[in-house]
């Protein structure tokens, strides 16, 4: 293949606009073949590869650009290149499919349709981040509780998601039919519209009065608030304590070169580790502020990890928080792929709509997704060296690799 013919490929990869990561899942499969690089390149490296990571701009990225910016992976030996923004998931799953980044976020439920709908061989190597998403809804919408979600269009950021997954466990909670239709269809008050949009394109969607809410990553419930003076319903965290939503992947290929996967995966665990006990310091890197990452000034970002207060979302307040004594937060870290996790939003999306082909779903089985999707041995390894997984949040200081899953509508 000659170089035009490369390049004529690499920029129609780029070019991938923001539709259905279902509907461009045969042009991933595609592109997967194309060598970006070839998939033995990894294992045979004389050298340790390059770290080569793109991400979404929300704070579920926090962890993959701090490993670089704040020099982690150079101290433990390896070279990385400025994590690259993409502004939609299906990019950025094609991209990754591609091989064009070895390294990336995704929610949860995406890298479960990869590996068992389409066949890509991705690794989950840890949990990025646990909550940082909300319910937001806009002041004209008449929602001031879940149960005046029917008859409205709420937007989720895609159907393989956290948000899709709680947002209808809200709804079956107060007897609302989830529907998947155009959105000038007329709804009954026991029916919510649900649809994809881009977590960018949300709060403008929502002041213009196009859609009701969101439910969406940080920092666009933060931005809602701000920009678009929404209303936070509820904090997903508060529902799901300490869920996971976007987690780190890297094609197997590179993980099983585990002296090269294993540093990428300490460095990032370090990251999450850092942006823990430094989160307001994070946020400031982040932010268009400092670092740039983030296309928000530091006042709405520094919101969108920080700000949790009792008083303003409390039951007196907005109601976005009904769970106080979880000692929650708004947005936290921790690394580790719990089993009963992986059980519960297996089970979940069993019984989640959604669009495009979802048949592989019902026969998707818990212990084989935790088994061979998700590879713990880099963050247990990463966490020792740290000092242990208790240091980070929301872990059993008593048996840190295992948990029981809260749910609370």
């Amino acid at each position: 293949m000659n170089d035009k013919k490369k390049e004529a490929k690499a920029n129609r990869i780029k070019m991938v606009s923001r539709r259905s990561f279902l509907e461009t899942s045969a042009m991933g499969l595609g592109a997967a073949t194309l060598g970006l690089p070839a998939i033995n390149s990894y294992s045979e490296a004389a050298e340790y590869p390059v770290v080569k990571s793109c991400y979404l701009p929300i704070t579920d990225a926090t962890p993959i650009i701090l490993a670089h910016e704040l020099g982690f992976y150079k101290e433990i030996g390896l070279k990385s290149e400025r994590p690259i923004l993409i502004r939609g998931w299906s990019p950025i799953a094609e991209a990754f499919m591609a091989r064009r980044f070895n390294l990336t976020h995704l929610l949860l439920p995406i890298p479960m349709y990869m590996r068992f709908g389409l066949g890509f061989p991705v690794k989950v190597v840890a949990w990025d981040h646990i909550n940082g998403s909300a319910l937001t809804v806009g002041r004209k919408s008449g929602i001031k509780s879940y149960a005046d979600c029917g008859g409205k269009n709420i937007a989720v950021p895609y159907w393989y998601s956290m948000h899709n997954i709680i947002m209808q466990l809200i709804l079956r909670k107060y007897g609302i039919e989830t529907v998947i239709q155009n959105r000038n269809k007329p709804l009954t008050n026991k029916q919510c519209n649900l649809f994809v949009m881009a977590p960018p394109d949300m709060p403008t969607a929502m002041a213009t009065g196009a859609i009701d809410g969101y439910i969406v990553a940080e920092p666009f419930n933060a931005a809602g608030e701000l920009l678009a003076k929404g209303t936070i319903v509820r904090f997903t965290g508060d529902i799901w304590k300490n869920h996971p939503c976007c987690v780190a992947v890297m094609q197997e290929e590179v993980v099983k070169n585990k002296d090269y996967s294993h540093k990428v995966i300490h460095a990032l665990v370090k990251a999450e580790l850092w942006a823990y006990q430094n989160t307001e310091k994070a946020a400031h890197i982040m932010s268009k502020d400092g670092a740039g990452y983030l296309p928000l000034p530091e006042k709405i970002i520094k919101r969108a990890m920080i700000y949790y207060d009792p008083q303003v979302y409390g039951k007196s307040g907005t109601g976005a928080i009904q769970h106080p004594e979880w000692n929650a937060k708004r947005w936290s870290c921790e690394p580790y792929q719990f089993r009963s996790t992986t059980d519960r939003v297996v089970a979940e999306l069993k019984r989640t709509k959604m669009e495009g082909k979802v048949e592989f779903i019902q026969s998707m089985d818990a212990n084989k997704v935790q088994n061979e999707l998700m590879y713990l041995d880099g963050v247990v390894e990463a966490a020792k060296k740290l000092g242990g997984l208790h240091l980070f949040d929301g872990v059993n200081k008593d048996d840190p690799y295992n948990r029981v899953e809260v749910v609370e509508v």
